[in-house]
């Protein structure tokens, strides 16, 4: 039996040790004392694509996880490609990682396992969608689509492909937000009205930044960096980040920037994962979204979303905001980890120390993740969560780029009798991406 085929059947086993023994799973190896305790056979091979200041934020705790192996590197810019190939070979103590400026040849290799996707929001699902097909399983940075339709082909494409996904909307698997959707789901509540997310103040910017000269490709390949997208003359702003708010590049006019987040945990809190609001209602600084049982789904919108986030929200719970409200009472919480309930009588229901993890932590979702590459079990945010979480939010931004109520249809995913809307769910795609030239 090959290394190779042993190492795929290990993967089939189910979870570590760690998990078994109840020790915390996000622990770090040195913690553990576990650093030398996964032959290299039996672990998990990684490979990145884009290492940008998010992969890299999820890599520097992915990189701690036992039973886990970084083995490549792909980007588009060379400078960030030797950036992440010296993060994870300073980490293992060796020259190993492999760096590549086209991701499908990162893909072609059979001894990757699992893909950590991410990207600019443009090429999230198409390199999740053509990880799939390679046989690797997926962990991508959201928004994990930049339309509904790509949405929809993401989610079809690991149903049959049977390949395990994770979206990175990783507060499900944070300590504070897990209590907040639990509290809302056990009834002390009451019944549950109306859900706040909170989001940025849509943007929808179609100009084009003044064209550069475009560098070589070995320093950025603007072709494949623009991928998908409409081609436009190359600008440095947009490949140093500065891409996001312009709609050709961006996902729900911004919405989905915070709301991949905040509407997930809001579908969560309501246990409606397998549904949709029915009707978006645009208002000035809102959109107010009706599911089938009359429950409302407020998005809020932030002038300053790391600033003074009052009267909407209680600043000082951190970003990233949610909101439950019942008959009887509410709760609130955020991204830096604290709790807020009402009536005072609630406060004693709250457990003496909920930990404190940040929002932005992947270290638990990365765990979950992993474990079920082994078991082969859903994970937390898999691809129909994601696919409900995200449709709502592109419904909800084409209600306020058309600026007019809409109905929609959970079942088949369309705005009954308003083509208008329905064109806005997908968007043409640019082909020459794949080819040496524009």
């Amino acid at each position: 039996m090959s290394q190779r085929t042993r190492r795929r059947d290990f993967l089939k086993w189910g979870a570590l040790g760690t998990s078994i023994l109840g020790i915390p799973q996000f622990l770090p190896a040195t913690a553990l004392g576990l650093e030398q305790g996964v032959p290299p056979s039996e672990k998990i091979t990684l490979g990145v694509i884009g290492i940008g200041p998010r992969a890299t934020y999820d890599l520097n705790a992915i990189l701690k996880l036992p039973d886990v192996k970084c083995l490549a590197i792909a980007d588009v810019q060379a400078r960030r490609r030797e950036a992440g190939k010296r993060l994870v070979d300073e980490f293992y103590g060796n020259n190993d990682c492999a760096v590549y400026r086209d991701f499908r040849e990162l893909l072609a290799r059979s001894d990757i396992d699992t893909v950590l996707i991410a990207t600019g929001d443009r090429w999230h699902a198409p390199a999740s969608i053509m990880a799939a097909e390679a046989g690797k399983d997926v962990y991508s940075e959201k928004p994990c689509g930049i339309t509904i339709a790509k949405c929809q082909q993401l989610a079809e494409t690991f149903q049959r492909t049977k390949r395990i996904f994770q979206a990175g909307t990783q507060r499900r698997s944070v300590p504070n937000f897990q209590y907040a959707v639990a509290l809302a789901q056990s009834g002390k509540l009451g019944k549950i009205h109306t859900v706040y997310a909170s989001v940025y103040e849509p943007q929808l910017e179609n100009g084009w930044l003044p064209r550069e000269q475009t560098p070589p490709r070995d320093v950025v390949d603007w072709n494949l960096w623009l991928g998908p997208a409409p081609w436009r003359p190359y600008n440095h702003t947009y490949v140093d980040g500065g891409w996001r708010g312009y709609f050709d590049f961006d996902s729900g006019a911004r919405l989905l920037d915070w709301g991949a987040h905040t509407v997930d945990l809001c579908q969560w809190a309501l246990k409606a994962d397998n549904t949709v609001p029915v009707r978006y209602v645009p208002e000035n600084d809102r959109i107010v979204c009706y599911y089938a049982d009359g429950v409302k789904l407020i998005l809020d919108f932030l002038k300053t979303p790391f600033g003074d986030r009052s009267p909407k929200f209680i600043t000082r719970l951190g970003t990233c905001p949610v909101r439950f409200v019942g008959d009887e009472g509410w709760v609130e919480t955020g991204d830096e980890g604290g709790i807020e309930v009402h009536p005072e009588s609630l406060k004693k229901e709250l457990p003496e120390a909920v930990t404190r993890v940040k929002g932005l932590d992947v270290s638990a979702h990365a765990r979950n993740f992993f474990d079920c590459v082994r078991s082969r079990q859903k994970t937390v945010t898999n691809e129909m969560i994601m696919r409900r979480s995200h449709v709502a939010c592109h419904a909800a931004a084409i209600a306020w780029i058309l600026n007019r109520e809409l109905r929609f249809d959970p079942e088949k995913e369309r705005f009954p009798d308003d083509e208008e809307a329905n064109l806005l769910c997908a968007r043409p795609e640019r082909n020459p991406w794949s080819e040496t030239g524009v």
